[in-house]
């Protein structure tokens, strides 16, 4: 009896392991499709871009404008929805002279092309060109927003920027995916590492990291542990009673983020 029992409980194991291996990609990322020819409308003023990288992958960005601007914010967003949820973050920005591109991964919004994480980074550094070609590095921040963090921070970690922000950041997705069922040896079974926490030590330009302290989707703890690779100048700024979709509610987090580029 006891042999059998422990038979099903093997065969329940290896089963629910598998259909996380094969459907991580599910798992991890929740985009939202809009086709290629819908007309986006924002209250700031924007130009889209469609900057073709291979024949493969083709990225849809926005850039919101700023009169007169001095500098520029490159955001990776989160692993939901697309541009248009997170259009918000530029009326930071904008009125005090900082543009903002944002770009959607591929398979988000109107962007197309393989979804890996070496292509993520990939189309990242095609974000970062553009933002060069307008600005010099002391006038580009490199911003990421929970998955995007780990995207921002690579970025941050091999090229030059004025400052990285990272927002509801985590250490790294196989630390996430230990919090949520730690039975998995997930450091082989993920296909989407994001080493936030490796990345981090390599990055010599100014850190900021904003964090909710009820955020239930990235734990408060997980951000609070890349404080360890903080250097001189780098800051974690608690937003107290703040969820992960929520931030932008509390009065601290838009004095915060705008004082970043006052």
């Amino acid at each position: 009896m006891f042999r059998k029992v422990l038979t099903w409980i093997l065969v329940v194991y290896v089963l629910a392991g598998a259909l996380l291996y094969f459907f991580q990609k599910k798992l991890i990322f929740h985009p939202i499709v809009t086709a290629a020819d819908a007309t986006y409308h924002f209250d700031v003023p924007f130009q889209e871009m469609n900057i073709r990288v291979n024949d493969k992958t083709t990225i849809n960005a926005l850039l919101f404008k700023a009169e007169q601007p001095r500098g520029i914010v490159v955001y990776f967003h989160g692993n939901a929805q697309n541009v248009s949820y997170y259009a918000y973050v530029s009326q930071y920005f904008a009125k005090h002279g900082y543009e903002v591109l944002m770009m959607d991964y591929p398979g988000f919004g109107k962007s197309t092309g393989p979804l890996t994480e070496d292509d993520l980074y990939a189309d990242a550094l095609q974000m970062y060109q553009v933002a060069r070609s307008r600005f010099s590095p002391d006038s580009i921040i490199i911003y990421g927003r929970s998955l995007g963090t780990g995207i921002a921070a690579q970025l941050a970690s091999i090229r030059d920027c004025k400052r990285l922000v990272l927002e509801a950041p985590y250490y790294n997705l196989t630390d996430m995916a230990m919090k949520m069922a730690p039975i998995y040896p997930y450091g082989f079974m993920l296909n989407y590492k994001f080493p936030t926490n490796e990345y981090l030590q390599k990055v010599t330009a100014p850190v900021t990291i904003i964090h909710g302290t009820d955020d239930r989707t990235v734990p408060y703890e997980s951000g609070m542990k890349l404080k360890a690779y903080f250097k001189k100048g780098d800051s974690f700024i608690t937003i107290p009673g703040a969820g992960h979709n929520n931030l932008k509610e509390y009065p601290l987090f838009g004095k915060t983020v705008e004082g970043l580029v006052k």
